[in-house]
């Protein structure tokens, strides 16, 4: 059954890239995803930030594919190197199925991966899944390369945005995930994502209900990246909750580019940390630089999360 956000396929306006292939006929393009959502992972999953994950898990799914082209990308088994054999094809009913086996299983919330070029599959399974009696918060967690359109006309039905800001240089932006206007995008982005929802609420448990959490990744010899991502995030409000990774390890086709060819060092970390608080940006969460191997899933295993 294609209902009436799928049909908008017929011409892909998903994100900004703007195909406009009809994909409801089997036509492909940048992210490589036809009519139905491709699947590479669905569970539960500890290792998201405390209001997300909190004690039984975020109802995670990983959709294969991707808007972007990122050269370090950690996911890359899935967002740039998958095959249909590795992948499974959903309908917005299947989408649906998951979502309702991952509250059965206790998860908090569902937790969609990657959703920018399935933005409308989703928004029609999410439809369908609360008709069936879903419950938890629905967490749109993007690479922040994303329709303001788009996002508008699905105003209601996310609870919980959870936005990268990667760049705002685009010169820097296209170089490392081939989209020329990440920096003039992104703003808009989140100023919508923060208008629909506003910061962050958790229940008396410290688990995330509604609002806004974002998420930085440092990349190492770009200072002044960060900051003025920094500055973005506190101009928009200082209350919103900033995850600022310290992760970065050179993955994928990372040796290609000697500038990013490196882990991060401390002092990067904890320079950028400090220039945070100074901004305001109190409601930090981080993360130990010594443990960055400890993030890295793995998807060719049954859970890529087993570290």
């Amino acid at each position: 059954m294609i209902t009436s956000f799928t049909d908008r396929l017929v011409s892909c306006d998903c994100c900004p890239r703007q195909c406009k292939v009809n994909r409801l006929a089997g036509e492909i393009s940048f992210c490589r995803t036809g009519a139905k959502a491709l699947v590479a992972h669905a569970g539960l999953h500890y290792g998201e930030e405390p209001p997300i994950s909190g004690t039984a898990g975020s109802g995670t799914i990983f959709f294969a594919g991707c808007n972007l082209r990122c050269i370090f990308c950690q996911n890359w088994q899935i967002s740039q190197r998958f095959d249909k054999s590795s992948v499974r094809e959903m309908s917005p009913e299947d989408i649906t199925d998951e979502m309702l086996r991952l509250q059965d299983s206790g998860a908090h919330n569902i937790n969609l991966v990657s959703p920018s070029h399935i933005i409308w599959q989703i928004a029609d399974a999410i439809l369908l899944a609360r008709d069936k009696g879903l419950s938890i918060p629905i967490i749109y967690n993007s690479g922040g390369y994303d329709s303001v359109e788009a996002l508008k006309a699905i105003e209601g039905l996310i609870d919980i945005y959870m936005p990268d800001i990667k760049y705002m240089d685009n010169t820097l932006a296209k170089k490392l995930s081939g989209a020329s206007n990440y920096a003039d995008i992104i703003p808009g982005v989140l100023k919508e994502m923060f208008r629909q929802t506003g910061p962050l609420d958790t229940d008396l448990k410290g688990i995330a209900t509604r609002g806004m959490l974002i998420r930085h990744l440092i990349l190492p010899g770009h200072q002044e990246n960060s900051r003025r991502c920094l500055e973005v995030i506190a101009n928009l409000s200082p209350d919103i909750p900033v995850s600022l990774m310290s992760q970065y390890t050179p993955q994928f086709k990372a040796a290609t580019c000697q500038e990013i060819n490196r882990r991060l060092k401390s002092e990067e970390y904890y320079n950028l940390m400090d220039y945070a608080f100074s901004l305001g940006l109190n409601n930090l969460f981080t993360q130990d630089i010594t443990s960055q191997d400890h993030y890295l899933p793995d998807f060719e295993k049954k859970n890529p999360f087993e570290n």
